[in-house]
């Protein structure tokens, strides 16, 4: 068996047409890009890209197989030197079912298969080359599909105040649009972690995914898990989300929702705390719904599922005191940025970076960090 640290939701830099972002700076998400950071700077062993529906992504990704710098796995995903690509896709649901639109995620094990799913969507989509692409079709047929092609239905962020299954999606079930049955795992977005999302009852029989919803490469592995596969394919994954044959989601790494751009309820106009749909300051009632308040809306559950601990994980970057060129210093010496968050002891930190920061990256480590909580879209702060 492998520890395996994986991020399963990545875009592909796409503009408003569908075109991909010209940009040939580092932290433009091209596949190459992508790789780089994944493999060599976070550390990480498994990614899931969620533009791969698009043509020219497949188009790429055919390519590099042909030309040999990857090879597609017999049990699923495509494999870059030490680094195993899952191929997703990010759909916007907003059938009949819905009062919003809904975010949802499917990953198939092979070019064959996201291929046929492709031509699928493109009848169902104004422009198959967008990612989180609106497609005009029930839920349910959605993931009949999904299920016959050997894929994975996963909803997204699901808290998040927009376009998500709490958040806008549904009133109070998840089954006013979805088939429970044919859903495989939950993601809980940055706004929220394991103990929030249990609150609701429906969801405790589902496994928890963590994952960045990375639109630049400093974004990816923001949040991750780390699972225990006897290899990374598609199959041993799909077997830890189900803790069958010694695969298994060991923990999972979150943001604490505090930093989250959603966790408390925030007036649009003054940028000030809100109390339900009222702003307490201003007296506006444009306010963006907090998760935290969403969560309380749906009802508290009386029991809690075992599950695999979550780790409040703070990224490098919104650690105080740590820019580009301190950042490029601590991985010049520890490598990725794994090392440096986890296993990197506290004396070494502090040669290469100081007493402060050495202490304030321990603090995150112990989850001892003070925040200024963040809301209506903006992320919170670490203040000590």
């Amino acid at each position: 068996m492998q520890h395996i640290y994986a991020d399963f939701h990545i875009h592909i830099g796409r503009t408003a047409s569908g075109k991909p972002v010209k940009i040939t700076g580092s932290n433009s998400l091209t596949l190459s890009n992508i790789l780089t950071e994944s493999k060599e700077r976070k550390g990480l062993d498994m990614i899931g890209i969620i533009d791969c529906h698009v043509p020219e992504v497949i188009q790429e990704l055919d390519n590099r197989i042909l030309n040999g710098e990857g090879h597609e796995l017999d049990n699923g995903g495509i494999r870059f030197g030490s680094l195993t690509l899952i191929l997703g896709t990010e759909l916007e649901i907003y059938d009949q079912n819905c009062n919003g639109p809904i975010h949802v995620l499917v990953y198939l094990p092979k070019i064959a298969q996201m291929k046929h799913f492709s031509e699928w969507l493109s009848a169902r989509m104004k422009n198959i080359n967008l990612s989180s692409q609106r497609i005009y079709e029930d839920a349910t047929v959605i993931q009949k599909k999904t299920k016959e092609l050997g894929g994975l239905f996963i909803p997204a962020h699901i808290f998040t105040p927009f376009k998500s299954l709490y958040g806008k999606g549904v009133m109070q079930s998840l089954s006013e649009v979805f088939d429970p049955k044919q859903i495989d795992a939950i993601e809980l977005g940055l706004s929220s972690n394991s103990l929030m999302a249990d609150q609701i009852e429906e969801l405790h029989g589902y496994p928890f995914l963590t994952n960045s919803d990375a639109h630049s490469t400093p974004k990816i592995a923001r949040e991750y898990q780390h699972m225990l596969l006897a290899a990374p394919t598609f199959t041993d994954w799909n077997k830890a989300l189900r803790g069958i044959d010694g695969c298994e989601i060991l923990a999972n790494y979150g943001l604490n929702p505090e930093l989250g751009k959603y966790y408390e309820t925030i007036c649009s106009d003054c940028n000030s705390k809100a109390d339900g749909n009222q702003c307490m300051k201003c007296g506006s009632k444009h306010v963006v719904k907090g998760v935290s308040n969403r969560i309380k809306e749906l009802g508290v559950s009386t029991s809690s599922p075992i599950r695999p601990p979550y780790i409040h994980h703070v990224p490098l970057e919104f650690i105080p005191g740590i820019g580009p060129k301190t950042l490029e210093r601590l991985l010049d010496y520890f490598g990725t940025e794994m090392n440096i968050l986890h296993r990197a002891s506290k004396e070494e930190l502090t040669r290469i970076v100081g007493d402060k920061l050495a202490r304030l990256i321990e603090l995150s480590r112990n989850g001892e960090l003070i925040f200024k909580e963040g809301g209506g879209g903006t992320y919170g702060k670490v203040i000590g």
